[in-house]
């Protein structure tokens, strides 16, 4: 029973991955806009640009990971 629930949170295709990365994306700008906010100035801006940059690492490792297993 745990082994079908646990199939659930496999990504198993291209489309699911970056659908995945799609809302990865989602909260890391809305976690940039956040800083920004919080941190007038260059270090709001430099904070927010490092939220997209772990979302394209992570994305590439997901990609990389489906297609191991391929």
């Amino acid at each position: 029973m745990l082994y079908r629930i646990g199939r659930l949170f496999v990504i198993k295709s291209k489309f699911e991955a970056f659908l995945v990365i799609f809302g990865l994306a989602n909260g890391a700008v809305e976690r940039g806009f956040h800083y920004m906010s919080l941190y007038p100035g260059l270090g709001g801006k430099l904070l927010f640009a490092v939220c997209p940059i772990a979302v394209f690492m992570a994305g590439g490792k997901i990609l990389d990971s489906l297609e191991a297993r391929a």
